[in-house]
């Protein structure tokens, strides 16, 4: 199987050693790295403290990445979301349900303990063409 890098200018950069996504060519499939609430360009965190600005820009993150590799929201067929507070549930599942024309992918929720540099969110993703 021939895998690609698969990356967008229009979502962070990887700070660490990892790609924002890796294309499965043999399989059709990609896999998308663990988006959090940074901006782009200043890598700057975004609403601090507002679930509602972060997780509308890990979305656009998601999104960035998706449409680098040819994809959509509708694309996606697993996802897991990973929240700092499990009572911004609603929030985020509302603003997520936005993003697809169709029937949305499996989806993970999970609190975690806690994040570097307050973030509340984090989504990565499995998608197919």
């Amino acid at each position: 199987m021939r895998r690609e890098i698969i990356s967008s200018s229009h979502a962070p950069q990887p700070s660490g050693a990892y790609s924002q996504a890796v294309l499965a060519h043999g399989s059709k499939l990609l896999f998308i790295s663990g988006q959090l609430p940074f901006d782009p360009h200043s890598r700057a965190l975004v609403g601090e403290g507002d679930i509602r600005a972060q997780t509308e820009r890990v979305l656009d993150n998601l999104d960035a990445i998706l449409r680098a590799a040819g994809m959509t929201f509708d694309s996606l067929v697993q996802v897991g979301i990973f929240l700092a507070d499990l009572a911004h549930f609603e929030v985020v599942d509302e603003l997520y349900a936005r993003r697809f024309s169709i029937a949305p992918p499996a989806r993970t929720t999970i609190n975690v303990v806690r994040f570097r540099r307050n973030v509340l969110i984090e989504i990565d993703g499995i998608a197919t063409s």
